[in-house]
Order: C-alpha cells, then sequence, then structure tokens
C-alpha cells in the first residue's frame, strides 16, 4: 500500500512529502484526508514546532485529481460541493489556521489545488525552478480551494485576476516579486533553507509564535478597530506566558547599567 504522505522529524520540525510522484502529486481525496490527518498530528504534537511540506519529485503538486473528481462534478453540484470544493476547502483553512507555522517548500510545479496550498501555508520558499498556475478556467470553472479570496489577497486583484482568467504559469522570480512566496533559493538549497527558517522561529517563544500567526490570519480580513482587538486579546494571552516574562527580563538584564 503506497503511503501517500512521507514523514520525517528533523530536529524540532516535523517534514510532511505529498508522495504521488507519478500523478505529480495530485491532490485525490485520499491524499487531502492523509494531509489532514498528518497535520491534526503535528498540531497535537507539542516538540514538534515547525511544519515543512513539500512534494516528492518533480512537483510540489499538480492541483486536485481530475480524475478523482470529475464523476462527482458529474453526479450533481452538491454532490461536488460536499465531496470536492468542501474537502479541499477543509483543508487550506486547516493551514491557514495552523497554530504553528507551515512552510511550503515548493520544489516545482504548483497549480490548481497546489498552488492554492502554497497560498494558505504560513510561509512559501521556491526551488528557483518551480513555477505557479492556477489553470481551473481551462476546465470550466473558477479555483476551488480558496484561491480565488487568498490569492488577490497576496498579490492583489488585477495580478490575481491575470493568472485566474488566463490560467498561464509564473515562474518563481515572479512569484516572488508579486509576494506568493517569500524568497526562491537554488533547488539544492530548498529544504535546508526552510529548515534554517525553522530554526529562527523555533528560537522564540511557541506562545508568542502561535499569538502572531492567529492575530495576522484573522486580522487582515477585518476592519482595522477589530483587528486592534484580535491583536490585543493575542497579546494578553502571550503576556500570560512564561516566554514573555522571562524574555523581557532577560532584555532588562542585557541592558542594565
Amino acid at each position: 500500500m503506497t503511503v501517500l504522505i512521507e514523514t520525517e522529524r528533523v530536529g524540532q520540525h516535523a517534514l510532511l512529502v505529498l508522495n504521488r510522484p507519478e500523478k505529480l502529486n495530485a491532490l485525490s481525496y485520499a491524499l487531502i484526508d492523509a494531509l489532514a490527518a498528518h497535520l491534526q498530528a503535528c498540531e497535537a504534537d507539542d516538540t514538534v514546532r515547525c511544519v515543512i511540506l513539500t512534494g516528492k519529485g518533480r512537483a510540489f503538486s499538480a492541483g486536485a485529481d481530475i480524475a478523482g473528481f470529475a464523476p462527482d462534478i458529474a453526479a450533481s453540484p452538491e454532490r461536488a460541493l460536499r465531496e470536492f470544493l468542501g474537502r479541499g476547502q477543509a483543508l487550506t483553512r486547516q493551514l491557514e489556521n495552523f497554530p504553528k507555522p507551515v512552510i511550503a517548500a515548493v520544489n516545482g510545479l504548483a497549480f490548481g489545488g497546489g498552488c492554492e496550498i502554497v497560498e494558505a501555508c504560513s510561509l512559501a520558499l521556491a526551488a528557483d525552478h518551480a513555477t505557479f498556475a492556477k489553470p481551473e478556467i481551462r476546465l470550466g470553472f473558477a479555483p476551488t480551494f480558496g484561491g480565488t479570496q487568498r490569492l488577490p489577497r497576496h498579490v492583489g486583484r488585477k495580478r490575481a485576476n491575470a493568472m485566474i482568467l488566463t490560467g498561464d504559469a509564473i515562474d518563481a522570480a515572479t512569484a516572488e516579486h508579486i509576494g506568493l512566496v517569500n524568497r526562491v533559493v537554488p533547488a539544492d538549497g530548498l529544504l535546508p533553507a526552510c529548515l534554517a527558517l525553522a530554526d529562527r522561529i523555533a528560537q522564540h517563544s511557541a506562545v508568542a509564535v502561535t499569538a502572531s500567526l492567529r492575530a495576522v490570519t484573522r486580522g487582515i480580513n477585518v476592519p482595522i478597530d477589530e483587528g486592534l482587538a484580535i491583536e490585543a486579546m493575542q497579546f494578553r494571552v502571550a503576556a500570560a506566558s512564561t516566554g514573555a516574562r522571562e524574555g523581557t527580563q532577560a532584555f532588562l538584564d542585557r541592558h542594565r547599567g
């Protein structure tokens, strides 16, 4: 039986690898469900500080598995909404709301649902040969795993419309320029760069990291006053932790006198 998600523990971090290389890591229902389950396990494991998500072979993910979801579209819109769109949106919401940083290591093409996974992750680094596209329009529908909502928030409405309405691919350098990924690195340095970033984050209080993620994710789509209230609530959580007390005391000790 094929293991759909390969896992590896690297220090304080969990590496999750989409493992359908013969299908360019297309997101079958089984693969989506397996990834969701592994993310849930990583969330419950307090020793995991960051999750790094990548693909096996030459693709990050080619997107949703067309052969898998086509029968649901043929059956009825209601079934397609429940089985296909609902499953994909639940996964990207899980990634977006994850309380620990999820770093996408984009090792190759990230099309359709694969691109939407990148959009939902906390951070993303891309190999210099990676490509990104929103080809759903060629199948007769709009992006379905949150791409019509997240991509404009990342790159702006007109840039998002250009990708969504044409289906054309962009290269890694363009993805970095428009803010879809944080940084482009040589392919052989992709995982080391992601692990180095994860190690930098793990130097800080886990409570503060989670509070920061929640403040940004929950605050970005609300009016500023509501966002400030969210920020204040997350500060209150962090301020009550030992990390905040130890961090402020360490700063005072370094600068005393």
